[in-house]
């Protein structure tokens, strides 16, 4: 009854491997490669109109949305461990850009896989019970750790143990393993203003068919061109460090390109002993890019020759003490951590890690408790009690408020003592 391609594979992703057998079905993000290969036949019609409709929408739509949405491939495939066949979905909550693009269901245990689960009336295998107490298979998924339970030789099993010795099974039958996966999928890198560094990569110019561009200048108003974003260039070693141009005016305009495609002169430009026409970038990057590495020119602000020489890395990095928020533990720290990555596997630097220690100081909170900010009305301008108490006093009593780390409200009325 069932469409099958015992010669497939469908890989997929998850962090609770102790729920593996708690499997009823498998979904496959709409732009799954393997879609047309295990949709049956008198299928085809159905899932390729759905295809078509979700490939419109954004992963941001797709997983935001309160409703999901799906379609049956009338294929099956085999579960690794208990060899049951259990039929494939399409959903529009599973992203090709995240893990493996496929999921391996487990309604009984993900509020997601659930949701879907009823809407379609598909099958809840309940694997995983709590250590204590019982949850209301009514009320919907149980997500928490707990014990194993209707999982076979991993009954009595405790969610970490479980997991662990699930992935060695698998491993172990080489059908499966562990694996690090990144919930942060994209950084936008680029900004359209002027200050922040230039992206040093430039495009080729285009002109109409049979135009010789040793006649034509881009820089020209009326000189019809396009260009070419899809052959990018890095700027050649010996034209760097690639700096901003001179602009009286950088106002944001209505050019997406920004304020930078404005410079003309500065934008296009050819090579020598070269006709053709090129186009720079007029993306800047954003004020993370610099705070990924400043702390190596730190080390040596005079050097005119490269960014930090060795001399300086050797006798200054790491760093030895890192103050900062954490808000930043999932971006600024993950990026300047890559970028040092970076420069030690390219040999700019000898230390593996960037920092010795890391420490997060804790916010200081308006005289109300919450946190400072112009619409609250609760914002304390330090200039006022420097002006009132003095430099000392102030910085004395932040001193005092308590630790560094701890979470604190400001009091004006203790500046004085």
């Amino acid at each position: 009854t069932g469409h099958t391609h015992p010669l497939q594979k469908v890989s997929v992703f998850t962090t609770r491997a102790d729920t593996l057998m708690g499997v009823t079905y498998v979904t496959l993000a709409p732009e799954h490669p393997l879609v047309s290969s295990v949709t049956s036949p008198d299928q085809k019609e159905s899932v390729d109109k759905y295809v078509k409709t979700t490939s419109s929408r954004s992963d941001l739509d797709r997983t935001s949305a309160k409703e999901k949405t799906g379609i049956f491939t009338g294929g099956y495939a085999i579960h690794p461990l208990t060899g049951d066949s259990v039929p494939i979905w399409i959903g529009d909550y599973v992203l090709g850009s995240y893990g493996t693009g496929a999921v391996m269901a487990v309604p009984a245990h993900d509020e997601r896989d659930y949701e879907f689960a009823q809407k379609f009336g598909l099958d809840i295998k309940w694997v995983v019970d709590p250590v204590k107490g019982e949850h209301d298979r009514d009320a919907g998924a149980y997500t928490a750790p707990g014990v194993s339970v209707n999982s076979g030789e991993f009954d009595g099993l405790k969610t970490a143990k479980a997991i662990k010795n699930v992935t060695y099974k698998l491993n172990e039958m080489n059908k499966g393993g562990a694996v690090t996966t990144y919930k942060l999928r994209d950084w936008v890198f680029s900004r359209q203003r002027y200050w922040g560094e230039p992206i040093p990569i430039y495009f080729p110019v285009l002109f109409p068919e049979g135009v010789d561009p040793a006649t034509q200048d881009p820089k020209m108003e009326g000189c019809e061109h396009t260009i070419d974003y899809d052959t990018p260039f890095a700027v050649e070693e010996s034209e760097l460090p690639l700096k901003l141009p001179e602009m009286d005016d950088f106002k944001p305009g209505d050019d997406p390109a920004g304020c930078l495609a404005r410079a003309k002169d500065w934008r296009y430009f050819q090579k020598d002993n070269d006709p053709k026409w090129y186009a720079r970038e007029t993306n800047t990057m954003p004020q993370w890019a610099g705070s990924c590495w400043y702390y190596f020119r730190f080390t040596d602000p005079k050097n005119a020759e490269a960014a930090f020489g060795a001399t300086a890395d050797e006798a200054w990095m790491p760093v030895d003490l890192y103050v900062g928020g954490a808000e930043h533990a999932v971006l600024h720290l993950l990026y300047a951590r890559f970028w040092h990555r970076v420069l030690f596997d390219l040999g700019y630097t000898k230390h593996k890690e960037p920092f010795k220690k890391l420490v997060h100081q804790g916010m200081i909170l308006g005289t109300d408790g919450e946190k400072m900010s112009k619409s609250r009305g609760n914002v304390v301008n330090p200039d006022d009690i420097v002006n009132a108490q003095g430099a000392d006093a102030l910085r004395l009593y932040e001193m005092f408020m308590g630790p560094l780390e701890a979470v604190k409200p400001w009091q004006t009325s203790q500046v004085s003592g």
